[in-house]
């Protein structure tokens, strides 16, 4: 048995296109605005094949390993990510257009579970992808108070 959860969120940011790309391109701003994240490193210059080491908040606020490899880089529009650690690995990317009075922002998420995780873990999953993408809001306050 498989199951495929995912979540998806837009928002538009007052902010020129390339400055709102530069702060989503580099997870280490993922503090910033993504309160799960509990400490974030990359592991070389920001470009397809780099990888984060990240730990998340889990159950009981225990750090669960999140290290993601970043799978496109095409400025100033897309950046691409999948998880190469942890018991979830989603797939996910952050679109960014030019739109009246600044940016548009999409971060869109997705998982494959199986076997178990997909009967145990969906409900749970869900939950935190629409926790994720929702966190945009934090994002744009962020970045217009910038």
């Amino acid at each position: 048995m498989s199951k495929t959860v995912s979540a998806s969120n837009s928002i538009v940011i007052a902010k020129p296109v390339e400055e709102v790309f530069v702060f989503f391109a580099d997870a280490e701003n993922d503090p910033k605005w993504r309160t799960g994240v509990q400490s974030i490193e990359r592991q070389g210059d920001l470009a397809v094949g780099v990888e984060y080491r990240q730990t998340v908040s889990g159950p009981g606020g225990r750090a669960i390993p999140a290290d993601v490899r970043v799978t496109a880089y095409d400025p100033p529009n897309r950046v691409g990510f999948e998880g190469i650690a942890g018991p979830v690995r989603p797939r996910g990317e952050y679109r960014v257009e030019s739109t009246d009075g600044g940016a548009r922002v999409t971060f869109s998420l997705s998982a494959e579970l199986g076997g178990l995780k997909a009967v145990v873990m969906a409900g749970m999953v869900q939950k935190t992808m629409d926790s994720e993408v929702a966190g945009l809001s934090k994002a744009k306050t962020v970045l217009e108070g910038s």
